[in-house]
């Protein structure tokens, strides 16, 4: 079985190394997204029926799959997502924990974002936060919060790591309880509202920890969770590529959003979105033989260039329609570009 005998393969993850810095999520995506000039994140998925033949036979498979993907390219991405049943469902958690490991050794400067999915309460949530951070040592993770705040809470008692709640998923039956109207809004609307709401005021909130996920599948529904949260929540955004979501659509819904926020400001207009726009089966799967990994470098490098070119054009949009009223006047009287340092971010790209 793919998860037995792997020892000798993948590299040791021993105590020394748990034992390294503590890292900040917030911290490390903002500066992965700034410094690379990206919103991709590429979501680790092992399916060993589509691996290439010449990895069949080796015990490390998953692992060295999701190796070569990673090293390919990391200097592409704003952070890693691997979705732990994948890993789990062939027995291969010590992969997975020699993956993250990896990861943190070779490209430290990408975090981590452990697609887990967890909900429960109590001491079985904080087992479970004890099995991503402590274990896998992934810098966020995803939650559902459908059993409410106290779900949610034994989380936030690991400083710097980042936790992103399902909000408004990229599956169309996401719809069957997400959009029933509660109080006369959907209840994805109330999901956004509490992560939005700091903790001393009844909310999930911890201001560049908890972001929420949002299938980019529904714009509408984007825009409209951007406007309530505003334009610096992180939103991790599934549903590009295989599932059909549309890129301009989906940067330009945030974009609308966030300009609806009563906190927008002009250093706001002129940032990076605070996205991370999720692709994976697109991506690993976009080759088949020996140069996988270089396939999946293409098919990542198109992604990232659409994604940056679906911001140009949003913020041409903005100036067109006259949202970024400061920079276009600005422009037009001759004066110093208004936009204030360092967020020059969504200009360059």
């Amino acid at each position: 079985m793919l998860g037995q005998n792997v020892q000798m393969a993948i590299p040791n993850t021993n105590s020394a190394t748990r034992a390294a810095p503590e890292r900040n999520f917030s911290a490390l995506w903002r500066e992965a997204s700034r410094a690379q000039q990206t919103l991709l994140c590429v979501g680790l998925d092992p399916d060993p029926a589509r691996f290439p033949p010449h990895l069949a036979a080796r015990d490390d498979a998953v692992f060295e799959f999701c190796r070569a993907i990673v090293d390919a390219t990391a200097d592409l991405v704003c952070a890693f997502k691997p979705q732990i049943a994948y890993f789990a469902a062939q027995a291969a958690e010590d992969q997975l924990e020699a993956l993250i490991a990896h990861i943190h050794r070779a490209h430290p400067h990408i975090p981590v974002i452990l697609d887990a999915k967890r909900g429960d309460i109590g001491a079985t949530a904080s087992l479970y936060a004890r099995e991503a951070f402590e274990r896998y040592r992934a810098d966020a993770v995803t939650l559902s919060p459908y059993m409410g705040g106290d779900s949610i809470a034994p989380w936030l008692e690991w400083p710097d790591r980042g936790l992103f709640l399902l909000c408004r998923t990229s599956n169309p039956g996401g719809s069957d309880l997400q959009s029933l109207l509660v109080e006369g809004r959907p209840l994805y609307a109330h999901v956004a509202e509490r992560a939005a709401t700091p903790l001393s005021a009844g909310g999930w909130g911890v201001a560049e920890r908890v972001g929420l996920v949002v299938g980019a599948t529904f714009p509408d529904e984007l825009s409209r969770i951007r406007a309530l949260v505003g334009p610096q929540m992180p939103l991790l955004i599934p549903g590009i590529g295989a599932q059909g979501g549309d890129l301009r659509a989906t940067i330009g819904a945030d974009r609308a959003g966030s300009r609806a926020h009563a906190a927008f400001t002009l250093a706001d207009a002129a940032e990076l979105p605070s996205c991370l726009i999720n692709s994976s089966r697109a991506i690993l799967y976009a080759g088949s033989g020996e140069n996988f990994a270089q396939e999946a470098r293409t098919a990542a490098l198109e992604t990232r260039d659409a994604i940056r070119q679906a911001v140009r054009d949003a913020v041409r949009d903005d100036i067109r329609d006259g949202v970024r009223d400061g920079v276009r006047d600005a422009i037009r009287d001759g004066n110093q570009d208004p936009i204030p340092e360092p967020n020059r971010a969504a200009t360059k790209l």
